[in-house]
């Protein structure tokens, strides 16, 4: 199971290695672990619309196309499916039927959310509880929407070893995290470190800190952000 912290950036291989899955798909209705795993991406060529609200608190996750077949029509002209053509539930129909539970005062999925960034390159978005769930209509068809709320704990794992002081308590949106990758150069801003790296609030959330600009975001090394911890510098 997962015990990477919020803000770790991580590579493909790592994030599978801890999951214990091969992730191909970006929906993944409970893992061998029990709980739930989502892959977003919201870059702009990105074939879904996932969204950020509430001061990065809370996700819309677009659910997911068909696959597509060679000489069938594109599966962005049809709605996203729910069953398969056998009649099981497709990780749509999973995903929905587990928010339909938490809707009723039932059981909220625990789901672990990752973002690509670039190619290679993985942020862990934390630990997140499934609450709704939607069809609505895009481009002449109907989508799913799926909602989860970020666990304001920060920690990626119940069982998790890892310090609570590298927690992020609001999603860094996707545009200010690239933007700083770039400008720090994919490294540690106290160290030539390359990896262990965390996006980090130079001023903290809780004392105020903006996590929507990129002027309060940088990288910084597993060490240097334990040492940081919650201090303003």
């Amino acid at each position: 199971m997962a015990e990477f912290d919020v803000g770790e950036v991580i590579s493909y291989l790592q994030m599978c290695g801890a999951e214990r899955a091969s992730l191909q798909a970006g929906m993944n209705f409970q893992l061998r672990g029990g709980e739930s795993v989502l892959l977003m991406s919201r870059r702009p060529n990105a074939p879904y619309v996932d969204r950020v609200l509430d001061g990065g608190t809370t996700l819309i996750y677009e659910g997911h196309d068909a696959p597509q077949h060679a000489g069938e029509p594109s599966t962005k002209t049809v709605d996203q499916p729910e069953r398969l053509p056998s009649g099981r539930l497709t990780q749509n129909g999973r995903f929905a039927e587990a928010a339909a539970i938490a809707k009723r005062g039932g059981r909220r999925e625990r789901t672990r959310v990752y973002e690509r960034l670039l190619a290679g390159v993985w942020v862990f978005n934390g630990v997140f509880e499934l609450t709704d769930a939607w069809r609505e209509a895009a481009g002449g068809r109907q989508v799913f929407k799926f909602r989860l709320e970020l666990i304001e704990s920060g920690a990626a794992d119940a069982g998790s070893s890892r310090t609570p002081e590298l927690r992020h308590d609001r999603l860094i949106p996707s545009e200010v995290k690239l933007a700083v990758w770039r400008r720090d150069g994919g490294r540690c801003v106290a160290c030539p470190a390359t990896d262990n790296l965390h996006f980090d609030h130079v001023i903290p959330f809780s004392r105020g800190g903006s996590s929507l600009v990129a002027e309060n975001i940088q990288l910084l090394c597993a060490r240097h952000n334990l040492a940081k911890r919650d201090r303003i510098e």
